[in-house]
């Protein structure tokens, strides 16, 4: 038996596997398998992460160049900040309930979400679920990279060498600036990243709270230069109309039931990608009152108070500068002081690298050595993702933040719905964890892939993916924002039907070797 796996986060970690990627690998426990297993994949023994860790989760995830942008520009679907508030605040409840959802399948089970998946997709067959959220991931990845150099470059081009070369070169439809400040960003996090999984959560402890008090500095500089605090942007309805439309892609009238609604419906698909692997940080916590502390915090709480500085300000600049501006960089570009930009600037960048490297450096990381355990470490997975994040560049398709977020996000759901609907209703929270690990244990199903959930999943994305896009045009203008509740629908309702709401169990295997941790990892809930 190996030596018990540490957590993510836990200041031994220097030593573990998941930190060293010359680890060997090869020590399979007796009636595992190697194709389903490495200490990285292992269910976690030592839980540190306590609730200001997980609160730092979502500083992380949510103070971020693009967190801020969404919300700016869902504030101007809303007209006002009262309205914005109050589809952000729905949004954000019903985020904390799915976040906790699944947090507790990390905390009984302790294992990362593509070992998760095999209950429902089969032992091989959650490599599918594994890999799309692995390219969910590496999206991100580039937004967010693309975001920190935008945060960069608004600083430089306010001197003459860098604004002549961000005006004379261009390379894949960038400027020769902008290439350049993504290269060395990108190149930053692979830094970061190489120092370990410890170096990896104090960066994260710092980046969050970081960009909060750089946003509060925006809203109170803003302020007070507009002389009161601003909560709407003075601006006719028709042409706030238009604004909104070109900044979302979302088709309402602002201030309307239906901007609201959809307002909350892209706030909670900003977050799909997490549903899935939540419990990829929610297994280091001891107990579920733990997580349920550090989610309330960081999730209602937090999404709400952020969200209205992001109002004050957008709405301040706007009577300040005379023109609607949704991203931060650029407003601090504006300021009169260099050094509060630089400061600025410096700040944004920090914390979007926190975010990359906690939100779409980690899942990634354990999707692609779920595929080849015996070869891909922890740490090869995450580079695999920052080499296509490198390629994705050229094309940069996240450039429109909610319709990215809606486009990629509908992929989540069906995925999402199977996974509940396996783990909750069929499977009533018992899952055998050592069968996990086995190829022809309970999970084998038809030769380690589960039909039924990749049916039920693929019938789900017709109606979450297909159908908004190339369906009639009435569907994806009335429906594109609840894509992703329609493929969870969808996709559970499909599954439990053809699951009978029963799980084809066989009769596990009775010298089945316990996993260490699952004994501590069952009795945390």
């Amino acid at each position: 038996m190996p030596e018990a796996y540490v957590g993510v986060g836990t200041k031994e970690h220097h030593m573990t596997a998941t930190d060293s990627a010359d680890a060997d690998r090869t020590a399979t426990p007796p009636g595992y398998s190697p194709r389903l297993y490495n200490e990285d994949l292992a269910p976690a023994t030592e839980r540190k992460w306590g609730a200001f860790s997980i609160f730092n989760v979502w500083t992380s995830d949510v103070h971020s160049l693009y967190g801020y942008f969404l919300a700016a520009s869902l504030f101007l679907v809303a007209g006002n900040t009262f309205k914005f508030l109050i589809g952000i605040a729905v949004g954000s409840l019903v985020i904390y309930w799915l976040m906790t959802l699944m947090g507790r399948a990390g905390v009984k089970t302790g294992v990362p979400y593509p070992v998760l998946a095999r209950a429902s997709f089969g032992t091989f067959g959650a490599n599918v679920p594994a890999l799309a959220r692995a390219v969910v991931a590496t999206f991100w990845y580039g937004a967010q990279t693309s975001a920190a150099a935008g945060a960069i470059v608004a600083f430089l081009i306010r001197y003459d060498g860098p604004r002549h070369l961000h005006e004379t070169t261009h390379l894949f439809d960038h400027s020769g600036l902008e290439v350049l400040c993504y290269l060395g960003v990108w190149a930053a996090q692979l830094l970061i990243i190489s120092k370990g999984m410890e170096t990896v959560r104090r960066f994260q402890d710092f980046a969050g709270p970081a960009v909060w008090l750089m946003m509060l500095v925006l809203a109170i500089a803003l302020s007070v230069k507009a002389g009161t605090l601003s909560f709407s942007v003075d601006m006719p309805a028709k042409e706030l109309g238009a604004l909104a439309k070109s900044a979302t892609g979302l088709d309402v009238s602002p201030g309307s039931f239906a901007a609201i609604a959809a307002i909350a419906a892209t706030w909670v698909t900003y977050f799909a990608a997490l549903f899935l692997n939540f419990g990829d940080f929610a297994r280091f916590t001891p107990d579920v009152k733990t997580l349920k502390k550090g989610n309330v915090w960081g999730l209602p709480v937090n999404l709400i108070l952020f969200s209205l500085v992001a109002a004050i300000t957008t709405a301040s600049a706007s009577k300040v500068y005379g023109e609607v501006i949704l991203e931060p960089a650029k407003i601090s570009a504006k300021f009169d002081s260099a050094a509060l930009v630089l400061l600025a600037a410096l700040t944004f960048a920090v914390a979007t690298l926190g975010i990359n490297v906690v939100a779409n450096f980690v899942s990634p990381a354990f999707d692609f050595a779920n595929v080849a355990p015996k070869y891909v470490t922890f740490r090869r997975g995450g580079l695999i993702a920052a080499l296509i994040a490198l390629l994705l560049y050229p094309l940069h398709p996240w450039d429109n933040a909610p319709s990215f977020v809606n486009a990629i996000g509908s992929t989540m759901g069906p995925l999402f719905g199977v996974l509940v609907v396996d783990y909750y209703l069929i499977r009533k929270t018992q899952l055998n964890v050592p069968a996990l690990y086995q190829e022809d244990g309970e999970f084998r199903f038809q030769g380690g892939w589960n039909v039924r959930a990749l049916v039920a999943a693929a019938v789900g994305s017709v109606f979450s993916s297909i159908l908004p896009v190339y369906g009639p045009s009435g569907y994806g203008d009335n429906l594109g924002p609840y894509s992703w509740f329609i493929g969870v629908a969808v996709a559970g309702v499909v599954y439990l039907a053809l699951s009978r709401g029963r799980s084809p169990l066989t009769a596990p295997t009775a010298d089945a070797p316990a996993v260490h941790g699952q004994a501590d990892a069952a009795t945390a809930s």
